[in-house]
């Protein structure tokens, strides 16, 4: 009888995404620092300033175009050769889906599409990088950034709950574990007796994790792929 694949949950942050030069809001050189969140990642500042939030996402496409998958994200999509894999990811770019991941949970957004301002449940993927900025909608009403704002409610967080909690093994990777509430992913794992390993080089706060711990200190691009060698070795002797 073929043995069960194990099931492997991944939960990645901005740490991922940043081995393939994606900038972030901490980046000090990075693309955000330029600009105020309140100023482009809030519904008031859409309504505000509506020109400048499709500015500021146009620019964030059109750098995203031109990044890689890095070792990190091919790592993971690797395991879907010899486990039950799925991703959860903080990240708005589709660097996953370009390494081969074939399921990918997206808390906050996505880059590469956009939505109804009336109508949340139609989406519209982009082709190339520019958003005109009187683009409508088929329900007639303006398009904006399919990207959960600062503000607004996570709508797949209840799915990325049932995602953790179905896991044999989480993995956690590029996330300081400081933005709510996808940071409280972690204590949705079934049980304690499931391993969390954790790979980023600084420290994410981990003081509430009861779970067995094991925390990889590099960079994505060099602790997931050492990680996956490991567990593929452990679950496929």
């Amino acid at each position: 009888m073929e043995q069960k694949k194990k099931k492997i949950v991944v939960f990645t942050g901005a740490g991922v995404s940043a081995d393939s030069g994606i900038a972030t809001f901490r980046d000090s050189d990075g693309l955000w620092v330029n600009y105020r969140i309140e100023d482009v990642c809030t519904p008031e500042a859409l309504v505000r300033n509506r020109a400048q939030v499709v500015e500021f996402y146009n620019l964030r496409r059109r750098e995203s175009l031109t990044k890689k998958p890095n070792d990190g994200h091919l790592a993971i999509a690797s395991m879907e050769e010899w486990a039950d894999v799925e991703v959860v990811t903080q990240n708005v770019d589709n660097l996953h889906e370009q390494a081969g991941s074939s399921r990918v949970t997206h808390l906050h957004g996505e880059l590469m599409k956009l939505r109804s301002e009336r109508n949340p449940d139609l989406i519209y993927d982009i082709n190339g990088w520019e958003q005109k900025l009187d683009a409508r909608a088929e329900d007639g009403a303006l398009l904006r950034p399919h990207i959960v704002f600062f503000g607004e409610s996570v709508p797949m967080f209840d799915t990325a709950c049932k995602i953790v909690a179905s896991a044999d093994i989480l993995i956690v990777v590029g996330t300081s574990l400081a933005v709510y509430p996808a940071a409280s992913l972690v204590y949705y794992v079934r049980d304690r007796q499931v391993p969390i390993y954790l790979v980023d080089p600084g420290n994410p706060d981990t003081a509430m994790i009861r779970n067995p711990l094991y925390h990889i200190k590099e960079r994505g691009a060099v602790g997931v792929p050492q990680l996956v060698a490991q567990l593929r070795d452990e679950l496929t002797k």
